[in-house]
């Protein structure tokens, strides 16, 4: 019997975001013990794009509940990904190969504040969407509330020096986003943990 093409969907989407966070997650993992390399630096670059399929499937989940505040958190947050996922990339598979002399000469311009405004979008995107999450009350409280502050914070500390504070964000990010797509392969309705929404209606309690 096919497939229906929403549960594809669904399934894709949940894949990607699990992927995405085990990118952000592992290589973090391994860095506490080796520092920064060339390969969890390209991981962690792949990371964002896979992150997309992930808030579109989120989004889809929870809109009928959401209304305009959540339409108009998940617009934010989609526009941050995308500037903030530019960003990773270029830093961790251009600028990382980089001396620190010529990133210095690098980053003149308008690229230092293109990097800060794309990081600023990208929190409030999350902060907005996972504030949407907890209203909603679709997807488990504790990942919902992760999103709305954790990755906030994920925004600008990345771009300090590596360190077990970076590190564990890191992990902490990857778990949330690991969570959440857990949550999103399970049937409409049985997704959000104690208090939520079944079939598009809040549950008692």
């Amino acid at each position: 019997m096919p497939i229906p093409s929403s549960d594809r969907s669904t399934c894709i989407d949940a894949l990607s975001g699990a992927l995405s966070g085990l990118l952000v997650a592992l290589p973090a993992l391994v860095e506490i013990f080796t520092g920064e390399t060339a390969a969890t630096s390209f991981f962690l670059a792949l990371s964002p794009a896979f992150a997309l399929p992930l808030l579109a499937g989120l989004h889809r989940r929870q809109g009928p509940v959401t209304g305009s505040f959540g339409e108009t958190a998940y617009v934010v947050n989609l526009i941050g990904l995308g500037l903030f996922g530019g960003a990773a990339f270029a830093s961790n598979l251009v600028l990382f190969y980089f001396d620190d002399g010529t990133v210095e000469k690098t980053l003149t311009g308008p690229t230092v504040p293109a990097f800060i405004g794309s990081a600023a979008v990208f929190a409030v995107g999350c902060a907005l969407f996972g504030a949407a999450m907890i209203r909603a009350r679709v997807f488990p409280r504790g990942a919902s509330w992760s999103y709305a502050t954790a990755l906030p914070l994920f925004a600008f500390l990345t771009a300090l020096p590596d360190s077990a504070l970076t590190s564990t964000l890191h992990i902490v990010v990857g778990a949330t986003l690991v969570r959440l797509a857990s949550a999103l392969r399970r049937p409409a309705g049985k997704t959000a943990t104690g208090a939520g929404v079944l079939a598009g209606q809040a549950e008692p309690g």
